[in-house]
């Protein structure tokens, strides 16, 4: 059992890995906004709609994880989407027009978008439902890792060297990463692999569910509705941070580049208190309903009440601080929404249902980073605007962390859907 878990553990860092560098490709363009906007003459909403165009590939890639898990192995999988992204990281910086960035930020987006529903089947192939909140928040973690550790990193170097050469290194590490892979992974315990490979005796024959049952449930559209609130937040202060402290609050360029980890450094801190109290507390008998319904709806709300109120701060070191905290509550909820979603489907169609999850969340980075761009180029000036973007997508994160609270209850809806553990005054 002890061999068990450092596998599991060892197979959580290797997906940490990949994932980080799925985030630092992310990361690296809100980096290179005000270089770019500099070298090809581009608009505010002109690098919002760039952002928000890999979002609808992004999401359209959400979409096709399950049917990558059938196709073929996880193993497989994942080699390809990340052989892609390095790929799609080049044609940009041999000719860097308009058009070419679009398209290769948009490629990057759809081969982007299967993975963390693939990412979070292979994790929770190694992790018992009762224990996947802390795992789930390592790979949400990924996020701020990215911003704390290789943004600031990539914000000397592009500075120094050039915003190319921030594409190129992270082509680089994405290649880097299949040596480690390749010769490591192997399903977990708690799985339910397709593509031929051999199911495990802990995984159970259960019968699939309806779709339309999963879609409809009320744990997956209050999650869902949450989860979309905030990834607009999520994509636009990864696009807009940096030029928000640039141009709105009077940072240097390097500074706004190493500011940029704050907002993640302290969610990396609250997300895995939560995580981690989480998981020990419903071992413990603690309602699912509590831990990964309520507790991810609070996190909500107090993000949106943070983010509203932000044009009425104009000390820019306060301003910094609302935002890292707001942030830091709000992306807390993301591990325990995903877990809440894994309870509540049986394993063969957990890859599904998390790329359909997954991509509902992601619609809003569609509109998030957009809306932003557009808001910036009508305000009376660029801290103005980005206040104003912030306190619009602090109004919605409000509205999704209320549908969170009222619907989410994963042990109603796991009773309902698979006839499991009918808890009493769950309904």
């Amino acid at each position: 059992m002890t061999e068990s878990r450092a596998k599991a553990w060892g197979v959580t860092g290797l997906l940490m890995l990949l994932y980080t560098v799925n985030w630092a490709d992310k990361a690296v363009y809100g980096l290179v906004a005000q270089p770019l906007a500099d070298e090809l003459g581009l608009s505010a909403s002109q690098i919002g709609f760039i952002s928000s165009a890999f979002f609808v590939t992004f999401t359209l890639g959400n979409l096709i994880a399950g049917l990558l898990n059938k196709w073929m192995a996880l193993k497989w999988s994942l080699v390809i989407l990340s052989i892609g992204w390095s790929v799609a990281m080049l044609p940009v910086v041999a000719s860097a027009t308009f058009t070419v960035l679009l398209l290769s930020r948009m490629m990057l987006g759809f081969l982007e978008g299967p993975t963390s529903p693939i990412v979070h089947t292979a994790l929770y192939s190694w992790h018992p439902r009762e224990k996947r909140g802390l795992p789930s928040a390592c790979i949400t973690a990924c996020a701020s890792i990215a911003k704390i550790a290789i943004a600031p990193a990539l914000a000397l170097v592009i500075a120094s060297h050039g915003w190319r050469t921030g594409f190129v290194a992270l082509a680089v590490v994405g290649l880097a990463w299949l040596v480690l892979w390749l010769p490591t992974w192997r399903p977990g315990p708690y799985g339910d692999e397709p593509a031929g490979q051999k199911a495990t005796d802990a995984a159970p024959a259960e019968p699939a569910v309806p779709w339309a049952r999963i879609l409809l449930s009320r744990t997956f559209v209050g999650g869902a509705l949450g989860g979309m609130t905030m990834y607009a937040l999520v994509t636009a202060v990864l696009t807009w941070l940096p030029s928000y402290f640039e141009l709105g609050l009077g940072y240097t360029r390097v500074e706004a580049g190493a500011m940029f980890g704050f907002p993640s450094i302290a969610g990396i801190v609250i997300m895995f208190l939560l995580s981690w109290t989480s998981d020990r507390m419903i071992a413990r008998g603690v309602s699912s309903r509590k831990l990964r319904g309520v507790l991810p709806a609070a996190g909500l709300l107090v993000c949106g009440a943070a983010t509203a109120v932000l044009p009425m701060i104009g000390a820019p070191a306060l301003a910094v601080a609302v935002v890292s905290i707001g942030y830091a509550f709000g992306a807390s909820g993301f591990p325990l929404l995903n877990a809440a979603v894994s309870e509540i489907v049986p394993p063969r169609q957990l890859a599904g249902t998390l790329g359909i999850f997954l991509a509902l969340q992601s619609l809003g980075g569609v509109y998030g980073p957009f809306l932003t761009g557009w808001i910036v180029d009508r305000a009376a000036t660029p801290a103005v605007g980005y206040a104003q973007a912030f306190q619009v997508l602090g109004v919605m994160v409000l509205v999704g962390g209320l549908a969170a609270l009222l619907w989410v209850n994963p042990e109603r809806d796991k009773a309902r859907l698979r006839g499991i553990g009918v808890p009493a005054g769950s309904a």
